[in-house]
């Protein structure tokens, strides 16, 4: 199934471009709960929690967007360290989300606490600062962006 008509699969540079559309593919394993993810040349096995009926030993869908939140900020962060040339020598981040106990099918917060070894704290501000300007995933997530889903039956 594909959502658009052009991707940047095959693209080696992973930036991309402001309406450049980036897709990736799923599909579900015979074992219940155990997904794969494709992503250009690249799988990765996702499984439910145990309590939705999955195996629970793979990364989670939530644990997922977690990732690229940190993933994200590491990338711009350091992409801003290099062109100030500031000794940047360290990142570890801890990203955590709390599912709101009045509304399951949301997050009641999302927080992000990244720690910059080797910077001050002036410039660890101006590259979390400059990351939270520039990241889509984080920004969409701020703001809540618009979202779809659509499904297709086959037989």
């Amino acid at each position: 199934m594909s959502l658009a008509t052009s991707t940047s699969q095959d693209n080696a540079d992973l930036q991309t471009a402001p309406g450049e559309i980036v897709s990736i593919e799923a599909q579900a394993t015979a074992t219940a709960g155990r997904y794969l993810v494709s992503a250009r040349h690249n799988v990765l096995p996702t499984d439910a929690k145990v309590s939705s009926g999955g195996p629970g030993l793979a990364i989670a869908a939530g644990e997922l967007l977690l990732s690229s939140l940190a993933s994200c900020s590491f990338g711009l962060i350091q992409e801003k360290a290099r062109e100030f040339g500031w000794p940047l020598s360290s990142l570890d981040a801890e990203v955590l989300f709390q599912r709101d106990p009045a509304d399951g099918t949301r997050y009641a917060r999302l927080e992000l606490a990244v720690t910059a070894g080797g910077v001050t704290q002036q410039q660890a501000q101006q590259l979390l600062d400059y990351f939270t300007g520039k990241c889509p995933i984080y920004n969409t997530l701020r703001r809540g962006g618009p979202a779809s889903a659509r499904i297709t039956a086959t037989t």
